[in-house]
């Protein structure tokens, strides 16, 4: 029966997950998509828990749920209504390609775990004691994947500060006009 109910939770997170990423990028709104993003990263807080890894799912509610989705609701409010039209006038060429070409690599990455896993998938994965720990997590952030840890920060910072740019620019042209 427990095995049934974990099933049934990872079943409905993981709907969650794939239903407000695809309301994350196809709401008009943007205060609606950071909503929708809100839901997503909540909901892959959710599938961390499953996995027994609670302070990542701690940490995926506090960091990204409350920080980021913040900043990007700030960045969003400082820009105003008008940069939010990017389906305006329909699909472009842009857009069909664009769909066309992550379709073809979901199909890609579908197909590579199938052959890496080859029934790998049935048997439980043996998860050692310190795994989804502060300490383990840290250790893998500052040994495995310092580089990655820091290109990331780095790309948050220059969007942070591309918003804010892109914003003043945008303020001044309307009191020039």
């Amino acid at each position: 029966m427990g095995n049934f109910i974990v099933w049934v939770v990872w079943l409905l997170a993981a709907a969650s997950c794939l239903g407000s990423g695809v309301a994350v990028v196809s709401f008009q709104n943007p205060f609606y998509s950071a909503l929708a993003l809100i839901g997503n990263l909540s909901s892959l807080a959710v599938l961390y828990l499953l996995v027994s890894a609670e302070f990542v799912a701690a940490a995926q509610v506090l960091v990204y749920a409350g920080a980021v989705v913040v900043m990007f609701l700030f960045v969003i409010a400082y820009l105003g209504g008008e940069a939010d039209a990017p389906w305006k006038g329909g699909p472009t060429w842009q857009t069909v390609a664009a769909i066309a070409a992550a379709g073809a690599l979901l199909v890609e990455v579908v197909v590579a775990i199938g052959l890496k896993a080859s029934g790998s998938l049935t048997h439980a994965a043996e998860i050692d004691a310190g795994f989804g720990s502060p300490e383990e997590i840290g250790r893998v952030f500052l040994t495995d994947h310092l580089l990655a840890f820091e290109i990331t920060s780095i790309v948050l910072l220059i969007a942070a500060v591309g918003g804010v740019v892109l914003g003043a620019h945008a303020r001044r042209d309307e009191t020039t006009s």
